[in-house]
């Protein structure tokens, strides 16, 4: 509970880019290799590896080596450090402009973009950003990649394996402002695709939030289900016939079960991979198609100035 007392010093502090204290220098006396890039990289190994619920300063200073004190030397609060940790995974993603959309991919320490799909490939099967990347040329009728329709979904594709690779960044979306410089790069280089699409200005938030909002939701679902998969000791597959297999056998879901097989049938995919992947494409291509209709619709910014001009 906020006491009057508390409100009187002033708002809450928002992010730890408005004014909390991250120090990147170290003292004499604190062990020598320490920093905060190492600090927040280690935030991140412990967040991947534990999850969110078991992290905390004291569990990150034993797995630096160090006491908490010396942790705080760097950062007032733990949750400065999951900010960090969450601008950080950021700097995975392939933005638009970049060196082959590769990134910075120094900007992440150790963790660079060609290890992150390394990563990826490993608990996705063949689902890496490449192959994505070459999906939606061929679904965009051979367009180049400087297309806003391939970049939007490049941008979608990389938001995903984020959501994905890093399950703990989806219950901080929105509890942190998220304006770390990664996460700005991503704003902007999305705010310029979105201009590219020809939408007007009152309808570009509209179309980013339809598609990242979408991503997001897809995103955590995914990787959540891949969490419950690994802890309970079986791989995707061999999780969804098991829980298939016991909607079927319950009387109260056979109906809804077998009601269900056609649609799933129809979709196609042999594997939860494959049918998440034609799930996740035909959405995401859905949304583009509802963004190229209202174009055309002559919601565009050129043919609304005309129509207000009378023409």
């Amino acid at each position: 509970m906020v006491t009057a007392a508390d409100r009187a010093k002033g708002p809450a502090r928002a992010s730890v880019w408005l004014g909390g204290k991250v120090t990147r220098t170290r003292r004499t006396d604190q062990p020598a290799g320490l920093d905060l890039d190492k600090i927040t990289a280690a935030t991140v190994r412990l967040l991947d590896s534990e999850g969110l619920a078991k992290f905390s300063m004291r569990r990150l200073a034993a797995e630096l080596g160090v006491t908490a004190m010396s942790v705080y030397w760097y950062v007032d609060t733990k949750d400065d450090l999951l900010e960090l940790a969450l601008d950080a995974v950021m700097g995975e993603l392939a933005l638009p402009g970049t060196d082959e959309d590769g990134g910075d991919q120094d900007r992440s320490g150790d963790r660079d973009q060609g290890r992150s799909v390394d990563r990826d490939q490993d608990r996705s099967g063949d689902r890496d950003q490449g192959q994505s990347v070459d999906r939606d040329q061929d679904r965009s009728g051979g367009q180049g990649a400087g297309d806003w329709r391939v970049q939007l979904r490049r941008l979608a594709a990389g938001y995903r394996s984020i959501l994905v690779r890093h399950p703990w960044v989806s219950p901080l979306v929105g509890v942190f402002l998220n304006i770390g410089p990664h996460a700005v790069k991503f704003a902007a280089a999305s705010q310029d695709v979105m201009r590219h699409a020809d939408l007007p200005l009152r309808g570009q938030t509209g179309g980013l939030a339809a598609v990242f909002q979408f991503v997001y939701g897809f995103g955590t679902v995914e990787g959540h289900f891949r969490d419950r998969c690994a802890r309970a000791g079986m791989t995707q597959d061999e999780y969804h016939r098991h829980a298939m297999g016991g909607m079927s056998e319950q009387p109260s879901l056979r109906r809804t079960f077998e009601q269900a097989q056609d649609v799933m049938a129809a979709r196609g995919g042999d594997t939860v991979e494959e049918m998440r992947e034609r799930d996740f494409d035909f959405a995401l291509d859905l949304l583009i198609a509802g963004i190229e209709a209202k174009r055309e619709a002559g919601e565009g910014p050129e043919r609304g100035s005309a129509a207000a001009d009378g023409h």
